[in-house]
């Protein structure tokens, strides 16, 4: 979806995806009172943001491994830190 389309309650159960998320949310902003509309509304936005934002990354690593790419972002990698954990774990003789 757009990010310049508004968030309505509609779009919200768009882009939660899963049938149980959706049904989730949709009970709690019918059961809310009408001072409580706003927070839950809001609380379900943040989710289904992040969901949209996490899918678009997702999209992005794939568009990166088909062009044959290492995905986008910085990444860190353990292996080293990994290696000097087992080292220092084995040391003590505990592994």
């Amino acid at each position: 979806m757009s990010s310049e389309q508004p968030w309505t309650i509609e779009r919200i159960c768009a882009s939660l995806g899963a049938p149980t998320l959706t049904q989730r949310f949709l009970t709690e902003i019918n059961k809310a009172p009408a001072h409580e509309l706003l927070p839950v509304f809001a609380k379900w936005e943040r989710v289904a943001k992040d969901i949209e934002s996490s899918l678009a990354d997702k999209d992005e690593f794939v568009a990166a491994a088909r062009r044959g790419e290492d995905p986008p972002g910085e990444w860190l990698d353990g292996d080293e830190r990994m290696r000097q954990a087992t080292e220092e774990i084995r040391s003590r003789g505990v592994a």
